[in-house]
């Protein structure tokens, strides 16, 4: 083996050690980012349910503009966590016209 083959040979484990290195992190800053959305949404309708001036529910549109978080984001939010509650908004036929979410842990 000459002195060149070992250098790639080096090379090449450490960039197979650097990529592993690099997707553990990413994959952690991911599960944070969720796991803090989701902590936001909560910690806000708690609020909104403490201040006793209603049953605290809150529509899409004002948690997008409240936490500056895309709807997407609030859903998957809303969806993954067990003290925030769906509640539905009915038309005379029976179909949702409205999400609304509400907490209900404590």
């Amino acid at each position: 083996m000459t002195c060149y083959e070992q250098v790639l040979a080096i090379a090449a484990n450490w960039a197979a050690i650097l990529t592993a290195v690099v997707a553990v992190c990413a994959y952690g800053r991911y599960v944070w980012v969720r796991r803090h959305k989701r902590s936001r949404l909560e910690k806000h309708l708690k609020a909104e349910k403490a201040k006793e001036t209603d049953k605290g529910q809150r529509g899409i549109p004002h948690l997008v503009a409240k936490l500056g978080m895309s709807e997407s984001d609030v859903l998957e939010a809303a969806f993954q966590n067990k003290r925030i509650r769906r509640v539905t908004d009915e038309d005379k036929d029976g179909f949702a016209t409205k999400l609304m979410l509400e907490y209900v842990g404590d």
